[in-house]
């Protein structure tokens, strides 16, 4: 009776460990999100990861097929500006975000980096005329959902 006793505890903690073990690897994977279908520049489509780093911190990638240079919209911009929202549903100016055409492709890409201290709850790009500013003026082109 007690050899079945300690063989159903070693059971219960074998299984709970287990579950542990499968649940962690899930919670350290990046989080990728596509970005939602533009009005701006309907061809764009491109995704973003977030990922929680060994310092806490939030790497943040970006990128975007089929993107129109900025001076090609109506009315014409000089950058995009990415743009995170904070838990007070406030928006940072994360960075500019770089275009670019590969060597043998003229179909313009998209990428970014960056490094946050502030978990994003939603991504999104606008076209501005300044890229150093503190509050978006502009459309927002592309964005995602909350997550």
């Amino acid at each position: 009776m007690k050899l079945r006793n300690v063989t159903s505890g070693i059971n219960k903690i074998i299984f709970i460990l287990a579950t542990v073990l499968m649940i962690l690897p899930l919670s350290a994977c990046a989080q990728k999100v596509k970005f939602l279908t533009s009005a701006v520049i309907p061809a764009a489509q491109g995704i973003v990861k977030v990922k929680k780093d060994s310092n806490k911190n939030y790497q943040i990638k970006i990128h975007i097929d089929n993107m129109a240079e900025p001076n090609r919209l109506a009315p014409p911009k000089s950058a995009y500006v990415v743009w995170l929202v904070t838990d007070e549903n406030i928006p940072q100016n994360i960075g500019k975000i770089k275009t670019s055409t590969s060597f043998l492709s003229k179909k313009l890409t998209a990428t970014f980096e960056s490094v946050s201290v502030v978990k994003p709850t939603k991504i999104f790009i606008t076209a501005e005329v300044d890229a150093t500013i503190s509050y978006p003026v502009s459309e927002v082109v592309l964005t995602t959902n909350f997550f």
